[in-house]
């Protein structure tokens, strides 16, 4: 038995100086090479597995076998692998019972939290955006806007965004795909500014649009653009939550 082998048995597969709760270390490298596939990858080399993974092709090997016994891999003719119906299963699964809420309102929050600001989720439909979900500010001085409003698309940065990403043609939509965010200022409500970025989902469709918002006194164009780091950090934590790829993983 080799020696790393021998220490995994040893440890009873733990991760090398981590107790129990942090996980048996053979199914962590299983799952990252599950993982390691993104939704453009139809099949991977063993060699890009063992990149991505950071292991050794023959521990990559192993564990490919293994995780095919089962199908959740499998492997092509010439060599390389792709997910199996196991892994398909599990995907659907995970879409079946996906509760949008249940993802969204944790990064709203955060992102008032960060901003002090109201934070809102704004979906399409039709020629509206709807609001889907909202975490308000702490001040007592905010933007007003109740869930399930229905609010113009051709005004404001939410509208505009979601128009924008949707594949509207010409000015100012160009330059909105160009910056990946827009600000307005009293567009739709003359005493409003906003900013906002798109928020993408399974396949990089477009799934809806998050900003923050507040009274133009304070929200000026400054503070906005000093706010634009937030928005976007809060646009892809929530893109990835959508997709269902956790941070730090390859799409």
């Amino acid at each position: 038995m080799k020696q790393s082998e021998l220490a995994d048995h040893e440890t009873g597969g733990l991760e090398e100086g981590a107790g129990p709760e942090e996980g048996v270390i053979a199914v962590r490298r299983a799952m990252r090479i599950l993982e390691a596939f993104g939704v453009e990858d139809a099949y991977l080399s063993l060699a890009e597995l063992s990149r991505r993974t950071g292991c050794h092709r023959s521990t990559v090997l192993r564990l490919a076998r293994t995780l095919a016994m089962d199908d959740y891999l499998a492997q092509r003719p010439d060599g390389n692998w792709r997910l199996a119906k196991g892994a398909g299963w599990l995907g659907a699964c995970y879409q079946a019972t996906f509760n949008v809420l249940e993802v969204v309102q944790p990064v709203l929050r955060e992102l008032s939290d960060a901003t002090g600001e109201s934070a809102t989720f704004y979906v399409r439909e039709g020629k509206q955006r709807i609001c889907l979900a909202r975490v308000d500010g702490p001040r007592s001085i905010r933007h007003h806007v109740r869930v399930g409003a229905a609010l113009p698309l051709n005004l404001g940065s939410p509208g505009r965004v979601l128009l924008a990403f949707s594949g509207e043609p010409d000015e100012p939509y160009e330059s909105i795909r160009r910056a990946g965010y827009m600000m307005s200022l009293g567009e739709r409500d003359a005493e409003v500014s906003s900013i906002s970025a798109p928020v993408y989902g399974i396949n990089w469709s477009l799934v809806g649009a998050i900003c923050i918002s507040g009274p133009l006194s304070r929200l000026t164009e400054q503070v906005l653009l000093d706010n634009k780091d937030h928005i976007l950090s809060a646009a892809s934590k929530l893109s990835r939550a959508m997709m269902g790829v956790r941070q730090g993983q390859p799409r």
